[in-house]
């Protein structure tokens, strides 16, 4: 039985209220109450849907601003090549006439009704520039252990959007590959379906593109354009926070394009719960599919990024100076390949050898200073400082509640601002064992992730930390 055989065995109303109930999630209450509400369902047959609106004014703004929509609802519920019919009843005294599309239609007097079919369009959907960077693929993208989980559900993603993680949404500090990954899920995307419209954005030229379509009054060509979108990428959504009206519009095609089966993929600067600015239905929403972090890379991980870096560049860096590098630039991927770029510039340049010497000098030149290494005895006192606690207190048997949460995130910053394994660091933080600093971390970690006061609490330690 076909879809449309199957709809008119049902309660057509009932398919129109789940129309409504899906209008009602895309727009605000008060354009569904004046626009959708006063709306009856007449009858469905011969796969057009008839409904009842109350005046011309109805049927030319509905047209207008809502075709689209309707005609995605009408398809879902009533199924694919769905037609609609608006039949008119307007309370008027005289008989007057209203041309639509060119053929003259009476609009009766009152309780007679005249009906309009509008055949649900089928827009062509223009060429698309992706916007992909090319060497910003998976085979580029070194993984190690702080990054395995974001790339291994970006890989899945890839192989088949919209069905896996949806939303997939990738959050880190600046320069540890967030744009990599998602831009590597793109490319991946056009290269086993190269039919599929991928687009990659930065949520700074989505709130440029969206400001301009008010001022030209292209807000409906600019939400039909991202409507058309398989799989849309957002870079540093953080920037729409305090933009109402923006999020406003991204909601709305945020929720068509997930419900319609496509992919969405956002990053970020940290996680959604602490993304503040951003109203609460689209943290809801992004945290649906899945949220991974991306942490600043480990020592191995910076060596085998650095190898990568320089052996695709047809270089080649004495290990010595992969240690070192590695060793004095912490902070980003995207620091520690400018090094590299700057030691082979330098290298080109002045014709010289890359050694140990070079290095030094260009990082030491290139960084602010060569950055005081943080021990764990500076995390100690640092942590105890900021609750007012004994040195000691960390290194006892107490139970105490505060010293337990002291003890934990001492272990934390030791596992982030030290190369130390975790059983090194349960040693010398307490006499611990390496599944203690493992559930420190991990509880740490979750309550940074969910609490804003923790985490702002986390913050100012890591900045005592550094102006030590």
């Amino acid at each position: 039985m076909y879809q449309s055989e199957k709809i008119e065995t049902l309660d057509f109303a009932a398919q129109w209220g789940k129309c409504l109930q899906t209008i009602k999630d895309n727009v605000s209450e008060q354009i569904f109450q004046t626009w959708f509400a006063p709306i009856e369902p007449l009858k469905y047959e011969n796969k057009t849907l008839f409904i009842s609106v109350p005046s011309q004014y109805y049927y030319e703004f509905l047209e207008e601003r809502f075709i689209d929509l309707l005609r995605k609802v009408l398809y879902r519920y009533y199924g694919e090549g769905t037609n609609l019919e608006y039949q008119i009843t307007m309370i008027q005294d005289t008989q007057t006439t209203v041309d639509f599309k060119s053929t003259q239609r009476t609009i009766l007097p009152v309780q007679e009704k005249t009906t309009i079919r509008k055949e649900l369009p089928q827009n062509p959907i223009p060429e698309l520039d992706p916007h992909l960077k090319a060497d910003y693929n998976f085979e580029t993208f070194i993984e190690g252990t702080s990054n395995k989980l974001a790339r291994s559900v970006a890989e899945a993603v890839a192989k088949e959007p919209g069905k896996t993680f949806n939303p997939y949404f990738i959050y880190g500090a600046s320069g540890v590959g967030k744009t990599h990954l998602a831009t590597a899920i793109g490319l991946k995307v056009k290269e086993l379906n190269p039919a599929s419209r991928v687009l990659y954005v930065s949520a700074h030229l989505f709130k440029v593109q969206y400001t301009d379509s008010i001022r030209n009054n292209t807000l409906n060509d600019f939400i039909n354009f991202y409507q058309t979108i398989d799989v849309l990428i957002i870079d540093d959504i953080q920037e729409f926070t305090g933009n109402t009206k923006t999020q406003n519009t991204f909601f709305y095609i945020f929720n068509q394009l997930h419900q319609n089966g496509k992919q969405l993929v956002m990053t970020a600067d940290r996680a959604p719960v602490l993304l503040q600015g951003l109203e609460e239905r689209l943290i809801t929403r992004f945290k649906w599919g899945m949220v991974a972090e991306l942490e600043k890379p480990s020592l191995d991980l910076r060596k085998d990024i650095l190898r990568n870096k320089v052996q695709r560049d047809g270089w080649m860096f004495p290990e010595d100076v992969i240690e070192y590098v590695a060793n004095h630039v912490t902070g980003s991927v995207r620091d520690l390949e400018g090094i590299a770029i700057a030691i082979m510039a330098q290298a080109t340049i002045y014709n010289k050898e890359i050694d140990m010497d070079l290095a030094r000098k260009t990082v030491k030149k290139l960084t602010y200073t060569e950055e005081k290494e943080i021990s764990i005895p500076d995390i100690i006192e640092t942590v105890c400082d900021h609750f007012g606690l004994e040195i000691s207190s960390i290194q006892t048997k107490s139970r105490k509640r505060e010293v337990v949460q002291a003890r934990q995130i001492a272990m934390y910053l030791a596992k982030e601002y030290t190369d130390y394994s975790v059983a090194r660091i349960g040693k010398l933080i307490g006499d611990r064992d390496h599944a203690t600093v493992l559930h420190a971390f991990k509880t740490v970690k979750e309550l940074e992730e969910v609490d804003k006061n923790f985490h702002e609490e986390i913050e100012e330690i890591r900045i005592a930390l550094k102006n030590r």
